[in-house]
């Protein structure tokens, strides 16, 4: 598992595979096998991994639980972003739907519970909007997601001029939420 990590989060998500995992664990091309019989079933693990590390630095930027509900959000859409750019082979690797879609180690289990602490954060910040919580937070989330991909792609460095991304997040936040102090 370890070595899988370090080899997403080194050279991204095309360079896992069992061979190459064995290899670099020093151990036979079959000994994973034992373990996660399918490679689908080790991918699932490697992404487990990495939902568990996002949800760890998400529970750091959100430990101030006296801080609003917006600052909240915007902390966490920072720690996303933030995560997207420094752990891009492992971030690719999570949302994959083949892996999130196949039920292997149940890793919507280890997903949902995060969309899940958004959605909290959107009714707490828009109490009385009209719109669902979740429908608001899968709007904002998608956007994110969306930055974040563009960001790691270049894309959006060259339409905005700036290597500055805060600027995208607060846009995005203000989009779903309503301009601030309203």
């Amino acid at each position: 598992m370890d070595v899988g990590v370090d080899l997403v989060t080194r050279e991204g998500v095309q360079a896992l595979t069992l061979r190459e995992i064995a290899r670099r664990a020093g151990v036979s091309h079959g000994a994973p096998r034992r373990y996660f019989p399918t490679h689908l079933d080790l991918l699932s693990a490697i992404a487990r991994q990495g939902f568990a590390d996002l949800a760890a630095r998400t529970a750091t930027a959100l430990a101030d639980t006296e801080v609003a509900a917006r600052a909240q959000i915007t902390a966490l859409g920072r720690v996303y972003l933030d995560f997207a750019r420094t752990d891009r082979g492992m971030f690719e690797l999570m949302f994959r739907h083949d892996l999130l879609e196949s039920g292997q180690l149940r890793l919507r289990d280890t997903s949902l519970p995060l969309f899940g602490v958004l959605v909290d954060l959107v009714a707490r910040a828009r109490p009385s909007s009209g719109a669902e919580p979740a429908v608001v937070a899968a709007a904002l989330w998608a956007n994110l997601h969306g930055i974040a991909q563009l960001w790691g792609w270049g894309s959006l460095q060259l339409a905005t001029g700036t290597e500055d991304i805060e600027p995208l997040l607060r846009a995005a936040v203000d989009a779903h939420l309503g301009p601030e102090g309203r």
